[in-house]
């Protein structure tokens, strides 16, 4: 029993020494992303942090729900050989502005609007990520001048949810479910995004730890439940027919995410495959062995895809 007891004792002593190792910040600002950070003020109070690198076409990279900027760093790294890769921090989100927002798909797709007016920015290609992907597609219907083509990652928007599946996402996602996501329930989120979690992804899982302590955080939990409410508020599916750019999905077939596993279930590649046929001018490629994360996952197929359809 002695010795039982010992071994607990040890135990909770690792465990203690492993949670004050955690990293920790006072302010999102203070994640380092490796990279020259630079910061726009635009209307309404908000500033928009972004890093841009590369010359020639102009990419917009818009990150997904609770994500930011550095998600596409193995792509803009890859690209801004050929091309103006910029990569933006939205509302709400890491070095970005925090605020009471709108939150919504039209609201982020007119601050865009306005912070590439700003740049000078006439025509662009968007690629955007899970919510990042309905996002873009709402810029291209909303500014199709704006939006030369369209380049979506694991995009959100092909899946269509009735009115009680909508409502479920809304009570489902909580602030204070947010804010009390525990190291490990993180951690755990972070793998399901993938089909292997590669090491060099860790740094995403320690940054989401990190900022639990920071002042702006609670604003950041607010900003994700009100995305998932302007998510399901603004379903784009039905008007995606009338998205007239070239437009380039990919997936990864072993996507945990999409299809919703409560709600719908199936195989990723049947969604896809419905939502590709609703553009005029759609591509679709499914890669294997990648999850929701396959930007980062698979980046060197995805990189050469993204050159292909830019030629």
């Amino acid at each position: 029993m002695n010795r039982l007891i010992s071994v607990a004792i040890i135990a909770l002593l690792i465990s203690a020494c492993k949670t004050t190792k955690l990293p920790k910040v006072t302010s999102m600002d203070q994640l380092k992303y490796g990279t020259e950070v630079q910061r726009m003020s635009l209307s309404d109070d908000i500033e928009i942090a972004y890093t841009q690198k590369g010359s020639g076409t102009p990419l917009l990279f818009i990150h997904g729900l609770g994500s930011y900027l550095p998600a596409w760093n193995k792509n803009v790294a890859a690209l801004s050989d050929h091309y103006d890769c910029i990569a933006v921090d939205l509302p709400g989100y890491g070095h970005s502005s925090k605020g009471n927002y709108e939150g919504s798909m039209t609201f982020y797709a007119g601050v865009l609007k306005e912070f590439l007016e700003k740049k000078g920015i006439r025509h662009i290609v968007v690629a955007g990520h899970s919510m990042g992907g309905q996002i873009a597609m709402t810029m291209a219907l909303q500014y199709p001048e704006l939006v030369d083509k369209l380049i979506l990652l694991a995009p959100a928007g092909f899946e269509v949810f009735n009115k009680g599946q909508r409502q479920w996402f809304r009570d489902v996602m909580t602030v204070d479910g947010v804010r009390l996501t525990t190291v490990e329930q993180i951690r755990n989120n972070y793998a399901y995004n993938f089909y292997n979690m590669p090491k060099d992804a860790d740094f995403m899982v320690n940054d989401r730890i990190a900022i639990r302590s920071a002042d702006d955080f609670i604003p950041y939990c607010y900003m994700i439940t009100k995305n998932v409410k302007g998510m399901v508020d603004q379903p784009i599916f039905d008007f995606m027919p009338q998205i007239k750019q070239p437009v380039l999905a990919i997936y990864g077939e072993n996507d945990n995410l999409i299809p919703n596993r409560y709600l719908n279930g199936g195989r990723t590649k049947d969604f896809a495959e419905k939502g590709i046929a609703q553009f005029p001018n759609g591509k679709l490629v499914m890669i294997p062995k990648a999850g929701h994360f396959v930007q980062w996952e698979k980046a060197d197929e995805v990189n050469k895809l993204i050159r292909e359809f830019l030629k």
